[in-house]
């Protein structure tokens, strides 16, 4: 009877080693399959990938296939691991933990792959925009995007891998939107200069460096542009800080755009009785005897109006770059109060006639 029960021990014994023999050769298959095709993959992405992205008129897609070719072939890989580790007759648990890690290590690398094109896709358009419009795009604009980008994805793969584990999602979306309620009516005047930081970063209408006007008659250059405040340097060297859903709501008059050219005026006033015509020509001759001032557009002078005291006209001459419209101002003034000495022109100071009528 003993010997029996050896014999069925031993015969129970052969069939279990056969069975995790052939499974393991299974996953060793799959495995190896999976190998070879992301051996495939990449060799197919090098070679025949870019003689099909030749094709377009962008090198976008020729740099998005080298950065993620090295991660696609990986994500194969592991993939093939997931499923031969699947296959594998193991402990419940054993296998709940082992297939977990490496698909935490698959999600890990799709991320990769995702943040990889689109970190490409948004230094193609930056390269494109500064192309284009002459202009390198804010140092602050791609960082916000890159870091709204890696939350996103981030997000995305906790969600997922949470999901994977039969983790309620439910509860904890509905968790974090209650907490996101609760902190933006608690801090809905620093989202609203946030908000309208990131507009007035994606609308451009003033870069770092320009020169600007604002609604109260106040201008200076454009010192930072931050996502709760703007800040400016008067020409008195002050700074001023204005938020930026106050800066979004007002008129702002750009002065360094649409190029760095500027329109300048000088207002001047001569005696009744003086020859207009001739003022106007000397006017401008002496913009042509200045070389800061630009010949096209030309200097113009015109007849404005007729003052209490004086005959008023105003000179309109062209600068290449708005910083120089006020000692190119002081030069032309300069030149105006000794051509008229010179010439005898009267720059009038105001007057009054008195009449006194006496008693009959």
């Amino acid at each position: 009877m003993s010997s029996i029960l050896e014999f069925y021990r031993l015969q129970e014994s052969d069939g279990l080693y056969l069975y995790w023999l052939k499974e393991t050769l299974v996953a060793l298959l799959i495995f190896a399959c999976f190998w070879g095709a992301a051996k495939f993959i990449r060799y197919f992405l090098r070679t025949w990938g870019a003689k099909f992205t030749s094709f377009t008129e962008t090198d976008l897609d020729d740099r998005i296939l080298e950065r993620i070719a090295p991660p696609i072939s990986l994500l194969v890989v592991f993939t093939g691991l997931y499923l031969a580790v699947r296959s594998l007759p193991l402990h419940d648990k054993a296998q709940l933990v082992v297939s977990g890690v490496i698909f935490i290590v698959n999600a890990i690398i799709v991320t990769n792959i995702v943040y990889r094109a689109a970190d490409e896709t948004l230094n193609w358009y930056a390269a494109t925009v500064t192309k284009r419009n002459g202009a390198v795009l804010d140092n602050q604009i791609l960082p916000l995007l890159e870091k709204l980008v890696s939350i996103f994805l981030i997000g995305t793969a906790l969600i997922v891998i949470l999901k994977h584990f039969d983790y309620d999602i439910l509860s904890l979306v509905t968790a974090l939107g209650i907490g996101s309620l609760a902190i933006g009516m608690a801090a809905k005047d620093t989202l609203a200069n946030m908000i309208s930081g990131f507009t007035v970063m994606l609308d451009r209408p003033f870069r770092i460096g320009d020169r600007i006007q604002l609604t109260g008659g106040q201008w200076g250059d454009v010192v930072d542009i931050g996502l709760r405040s703007t800040k400016i340097k008067s020409m008195d060297n002050t700074l001023i800080i204005i938020p930026n859903a106050t800066l979004c709501n007002s008129n702002v008059t750009n002065m360094a755009f649409p190029d760095q050219r500027a329109k300048a005026r000088v207002n001047v006033g001569i005696a009744y009785g003086s020859d207009v015509d001739k003022v106007k020509q000397l006017l401008v001759a002496i913009c042509r005897e200045i070389p800061e001032v630009l010949p096209e557009p030309k200097a113009e002078a015109f007849f404005i109006s007729f003052g209490d005291s004086a005959l008023n006209l105003s000179l309109f001459f062209w600068v290449d770059d708005y910083l120089k419209v006020v000692p190119v101002t002081d030069k032309i003034n300069s030149a105006i109060v000794n051509r008229f000495r010179e010439n005898g022109i009267e720059i009038p100071y105001p007057t009054r006639t008195v009449l006194l009528e006496k008693e009959a």
